[in-house]
């Protein structure tokens, strides 16, 4: 089977035959770019959809292969989400599904934990954090019991907010809801291990080993770990850095995403009062494939 997941800045696609993961392709697609302003999926937007499609059945084999599509925020929030679903299911052959912000946390963890496994770096309590284009899901695991919320912030739409309302502000109202969620359990969260998943703390791991976009590697980014001081000398680096220069790190278009990125990371760190987390490259497209095989919510 072939597991999408539709971002809101970046599409992932997945070959999985339950056992083995096949051919892997991502694409920035920036869904939610102007959601902020118009309420709306754009038409350019859905054209670069409808071309990473194209591009992904160049590595991708579509044929014969049952196809699970599932779109997130950016989607999700929109007014004209109808006419995209349906211009996207005619121009590819593909139907998502939209899913909400916790069953969005749900596959995100089973993709995390079950590459924790494969890492043995499995551990029964943790914070998880996914820090997306447009909203960004907090799991906290504790006592054997799942804690998820999801919030309707990320690292495009904070880039397009603090075009007209503070960067600070933002980042503020950003470590209030983090930091009221994990009070609102009551739990002393600071001491257990924060695992951190999405393109920002993948890019700043990425960076640290000297990848570029292209050389990209998720067996060393899985299990790595980015500290606070990754985060600010990432930061600085790449905010001297040239236009070319800086695509050539974190892909083209994400030049004025990923800077905003780090300092929600930044800020995440100094909510929960860690210094440090554990990068994980897996995510909702894998959780997505693992949901198929080991669960009843996608029928085999």
């Amino acid at each position: 089977m072939i597991a999408i997941d539709l971002g809101s800045n970046t599409i992932r696609f997945i070959e999985f035959d339950g056992l083995n993961w096949g051919k892997s392709f991502e694409k920035i697609v920036r869904t939610a770019e102007s959601l902020d302003l118009t309420g709306q999926v754009s038409h350019e937007a859905v054209d670069r959809i409808v071309d990473a499609f194209s591009e992904a059945k160049q590595v991708v084999e579509f044929r014969n292969q049952t196809i699970v599509g599932v779109t997130t925020a950016a989607i999700r929030m929109a007014t004209n989400q109808k006419e995209v679903l349906s211009e996207i299911a005619t121009r590819c052959n593909v139907h998502f599904t939209v899913i909400d912000g916790i069953e969005e946390a749900r596959l995100t963890l089973l993709a995390v934990q079950n590459r924790l496994n494969l890492l043995q770096l499995t551990t029964e309590e943790f914070i998880l954090v996914d820090i997306g284009g447009a909203s960004s899901e907090i799991t906290l695991m504790h006592d054997k019991k799942v804690f998820s919320t999801s919030l309707n912030i990320g690292i495009l739409t904070m880039h397009e907010k603090s075009l007209h309302t503070p960067l600070s502000r933002l980042l503020a109202d950003f470590a209030s809801n983090i930091t009221d969620f994990i009070n609102s359990k009551n739990l002393a969260m600071s001491v257990k291990p924060l695992i951190l998943t999405a393109g920002t703390p993948t890019t700043i791991a990425a960076y640290k080993m000297g990848m570029s976009y292209e050389s990209y590697s998720p067996k060393n980014i899985n299990g790595s770990t980015i500290t606070m001081q990754d985060c600010i000398q990432t930061f600085k680096e790449l905010s001297e850095m040239d236009t070319s220069l800086c695509a050539y790190y974190v892909g083209v278009g994400r030049e004025g995403l990923i800077p905003t990125g780090i300092l929600m990371v930044q800020t995440l760190f100094k909510a929960i009062g860690v210094d440090k987390g554990i990068v994980i490259d897996d995510g909702l497209r894998e959780g997505v494939a693992l949901d198929y095989f080991f669960s009843e919510s996608f029928p085999i």
